[in-house]
């Protein structure tokens, strides 16, 4: 799914750069080598970022 139209960053790409930076979309979007146009995205972007941090390396034993 695409997170931000302007520049077609994938939630995919937010969740791998999540681990790389510590800051909020902006810093994420700098490290993919874009920058935020319209801006509508930054709150998602921003939410993705924090779930990533929190529950993305857990893993559920099976």
């Amino acid at each position: 799914m695409y997170v931000c139209n302007c520049n077609a960053i994938r939630e995919s790409e937010l969740r791998g750069a999540a681990p790389y930076t510590c800051g909020g979309a902006e810093e994420a979007y700098a490290l993919l080598g874009k920058l935020p146009n319209c801006g509508q995205c930054l709150d998602d972007a921003d939410a993705i970022l924090a779930h990533e941090r929190a529950f993305g390396s857990r893993q559920i034993a099976a």
